[in-house]
């Protein structure tokens, strides 16, 4: 080990159950993580600041002021900036010698696996359900441990799925829950410091998967309740029934679900336009109303110039403020509010179709 690094890591070297050996072993790992939000940031802070030797960073979306809460990685000079060039910067600040490799692309069906077997050990901190459900398949499939983390309002999730022998996340929840059932933080809201109470997590979890100290958090669920400052943890076992990781599995090849649950998801939705059409359309004057349904603060960070503000949760109470004579276009952040509206209105007899990708695929695709 060199000296430089004897220094930088001297507090970890002094620990038995780590030392020289476990610090190498971070030197020469390989970690994976999925989105740089507010699990994501926590943990890539942490893991570099470790001297975890390479970290993979996948990411596609853009800083929102919105976002600065509680995705800590990021400052307000980032805001409009891609998420994985503001990570990028922050983390050369910190640990100068962790190998960056960055994937500026949506994970997916067509290049999970490939992602995933790249690395030692995947940190999922994504936001929704089939993306989700995406890292637990691929990471089962490949045999790379999956560090799960998720948050709601006030209450967090933490555990080791695909770990040798233990369960994965369709062991404790087999199928995606239907498109709208549960509300994202983006409606429901987020304590800003539980995820980086979350992701911290992960990433402890991640550096004992690497150094092999410790006992791992696989066959366990951590539940964290911020308001009443309580840890729990619930024992999970393996399902021999799993469809994935079971005796007989029933799913062998990756699946893409195309419901919508989460700020950052952008599946093709039935009754939807693209915002190239959108785009054409107020390019050549086609008749249409642009709804907004999200909440104020996020039209007042961000929005698209002529439309009108009506909050998802009021919209059924303004419906006489919008035309049937001409089509609804229906906007939220990235696509998931904007897709229940859609719906709602079109059982009303108006003609409404969702913006796929919402703002945010707006503003990646260069419009203003």
């Amino acid at each position: 080990m060199p000296s430089a690094d004897a220094v930088r890591y001297a507090r970890h070297l002094l620990l038995p159950e780590l030392g020289r050996q476990g610090q190498q072993r971070l030197l020469d790992a390989r970690v994976l993580i999925i989105g740089l939000g507010g699990l994501g940031s926590p943990a890539a802070l942490y893991l570099a600041a470790a001297g975890v030797g390479t970290l993979g960073l996948v990411d596609f979306d853009v800083v929102d002021e919105s976002n600065l809460h509680r995705q800590i990685i990021h400052g307000t000079g980032d805001i409009g900036r891609s998420k994985l060039a503001s990570a990028a910067a922050k983390i050369r600040s910190v640990n100068p010698d962790v190998v960056l490799e960055q994937h500026e692309v949506p994970f997916g069906v067509s290049n999970a696996r490939a992602l995933v077997d790249a690395y030692d050990v995947v940190l999922d901190g994504t936001d929704n359900f089939p993306t989700r459900y995406l890292v637990n398949d691929a990471c089962v499939m490949s045999g790379t441990p999956n560090v799960y983390g998720s948050v709601f309002r006030f209450e967090g999730q933490a555990a080791v799925f695909a770990a040798p022998g233990g369960p994965c996340y369709r062991c404790l929840h087999p199928e995606p829950p239907p498109d709208g059932l549960i509300p994202n933080c983006a409606e429901a809201g987020v304590l800003g410091v539980l995820p980086g109470i979350i992701g911290t997590v992960q990433a402890t979890e991640a550096i004992k998967l690497v150094t092999g100290m410790g006992e791992s958090l696989a066959g366990r669920l951590l539940l964290y309740d911020a308001l009443r400052m309580t840890f729990r943890t619930i024992t999970l076992a393996r399902d021999p029934e799993c469809p994935v990781c079971g005796d007989a599995p029933t799913i062998g090849t990756l699946v893409a679900y195309d419901q919508v649950c989460g700020p950052s998801e952008t599946a093709e939705m039935k009754d939807e336009m693209t915002v190239d059409e959108l785009h054409q359309w107020r390019e050549s004057g086609h008749p249409h109303m642009l709804l907004d349904v999200r909440e104020p603060f996020e039209h007042a960070s961000a929005h698209i110039e002529g439309a009108v503000l009506i909050p998802m949760g009021s919209v059924m109470q303004h419906l006489d403020a919008l035309p049937k004579d001409r089509t609804v276009v229906v906007q939220c952040q990235s696509g998931a509010r904007s897709a229940r509206v859609t719906a709602a209105l079109r059982q009303k007899g108006f003609e409404a179709v969702n913006l796929a990708g919402g703002i945010h695929a707006w503003r990646m695709a260069g419009y203003s």
